[in-house]
């Protein structure tokens, strides 16, 4: 490590005579990788990298390692998903189940807090593994100035690191909203939503994917009136099976949420302490103004590459502001790597972390395997929902023929003596050969068992491999194993 000494101001302090110059300096590092961002994907590719024996440094911008996932995003929205959730049931579910708490209220404080303790713990547990694993941290704007540098502009000046390879993990931002300025206090992103300092009256949500289901779920639970506006005619987002859609749709309503489909958000404007949605059809019709305290506007997330100087090197982005990239995740550039949200493929934190340790790897000299239809997706509403593989959309779009096994949780032992008894697992197979083309689980734990489905998928297994695998009883997995053996032989044993 070198350091160049650089005169940036000059400032007088008299006292006594004595004259201070103040002065920054510009430190330059050696390294063989440095990854831009500390999100899932970058922190987890660089501990991977440190732990095959690259000098590694990583760059990232903002004041706490993590990224979106663990500052504004996974982490702190599971916080509130699974207190939002006790509370509710024992609001609402503890006294059928013969549990006397009396009046159950909650200190809305108290749940923030929960939730940024969390996020504060496993921040700094990457600190601490950056630490462990000797890589190190350069904090301030990392820009690719040609193949084999990198300059980060912090509060410290400037740091050169001259490098053997860069790995691009710079991940996503939220996609704006045509017309649209946030103030993150009554028209708000996620970040906001994770951060309100109350529980709106009356919370509208602009997109019914993932993240819109998931926070207006949390809402709803805490005695909001929920409304979810979706340009779609269907809830879930890209990727989840129709039937399945239907069924968390209908779950939901029950629950309370509201839901206007397929419709068209046309404006948002504030009008005092009120927000004003105005909204039509998609297909065409009569307008209509909807008010509320609060809304979440949850439209999607775009990649983020600002600042990265992919322009220095030549590297254009593809028609969706993505980094192009071959099975290696080499860029155009020799040397040069991306990986996570600003690639093709999903915007998922666990596949930015696998495709990380993938490409390291790569850079290594090691055999790469990555399998993009064993990707799972959950949504963390209640009852949760993953998925794996096609769906039946997938499939009839594709033209290939294939077998389907259901079984419903209100079969499974287990789901019904917890109480939890709606929703169920669906496979689908292919109709010659049994290999396993998708698993779609609505239920207890959904977010947990789909990854049995995933290791089923990811070494090729046939419904067949799986109906005939002890399952424990009584568990929610046996519905797995059941769906697995209606599409092998079209008959379930307990349905």
């Amino acid at each position: 490590m070198g350091y160049t000494f650089l005169k940036v101001a000059s400032s007088s302090l008299r006292s006594g005579g004595l004259r201070i110059a103040a002065r920054q300096y510009s430190t330059t590092h050696e390294a063989d990788l440095v990854v831009i961002g500390s999100g899932p994907g970058g922190y987890v590719a660089a501990i991977k990298a440190a732990q095959l024996g690259f000098k590694t440094v990583s760059v990232e911008k903002d004041p706490t390692l993590g990224g979106t996932c663990l500052n504004v995003g996974c982490i702190p929205s599971k916080a509130l998903l699974h207190n939002s959730h006790l509370y509710h049931m024992a609001k609402h579910d503890f006294k059928h189940r013969g549990i006397e708490t009396g009046d159950v209220t909650y200190n809305f404080d108290k749940i923030m807090e929960y939730k940024r303790n969390a996020v504060k713990a496993l921040t700094g547990g990457i600190a601490m593994l950056f630490q462990k694993n000797k890589v190190q941290l350069c904090r301030g704007v990392g820009t690719i100035i040609n193949p084999k540098k990198v300059e980060v502009k912090g509060e410290k000046g400037v740091e050169t690191i001259n490098t053997k390879n860069i790995l691009i993990a710079t991940g996503s931002e939220v996609t704006p909203f045509p017309g649209v300025t946030f103030d993150e206090q009554q028209i708000v992103t996620s970040t906001g939503a994770l951060s309100l300092t109350k529980v709106p009256k009356k919370m509208l949500v602009i997109g019914a994917g993932v993240i819109g289901l998931e926070l207006g779920s949390v809402y709803q639970r805490l005695g909001s009136d929920v409304t979810a506006i979706e340009f779609l005619e269907s809830i879930g987002g890209i990727g989840i099976d129709g039937e399945v859609a239907k069924t968390l749709h209908k779950i939901m309503a029950k629950q309370g949420m509201k839901f206007k489909l397929g419709t068209k958000v046309t404006s948002v404007k504030k009008e005092g302490s009120v927000v004003k949605v105005e909204v039509e059809p998609a297909k065409g019709g009569a307008k209509e103004t909807l008010d509320c305290d609060v809304v979440l506007i949850s439209i999607g997330r775009r990649p983020y590459t600002k600042d990265l100087g992919l322009q220095n090197v030549g590297i254009a982005l593809d028609d969706r502001g993505r980094v192009p990239v071959n099975d290696k995740f080499a860029t155009t550039v020799p040397g040069i790597y991306a990986i996570g949200d600003c690639i093709h493929g999903p915007m998922l934190a666990h596949k930015a972390e696998d495709e990380g340790i993938v490409c390291v790897e790569g850079i290594k000299g090691m055999s790469t395997h990555f399998n993009y239809d064993a990707i799972p997706s959950v949504i963390y509403t209640s009852p949760e929902v993953g998925w794996v593989g096609k769906s039946e959309e997938d499939l009839k779009k594709e033209g290939r023929a294939y077998k389907v096994g259901k079984f419903p949780f209100l079969a499974n032992s287990r789901a019904k003596t917890n109480g939890e008894p709606d929703g169920f697992v669906k496979v689908l197979s292919d109709k010659q050969t049994d290999v396993i083309l998708g698993t779609h689980i609505i239920g207890p734990g959904g977010g947990e068992l789909i990854n049995e489905a995933v290791l089923a998928q990811e070494y090729g297994a046939a419904a067949e491999d799986v109906a005939r695998v002890c399952h424990a009883h009584p568990t929610c997995a046996e519905a797995l194993r059941e769906a697995n053996l209606a599409a092998y032989c079209g008959k379930p044993i307990n349905f």
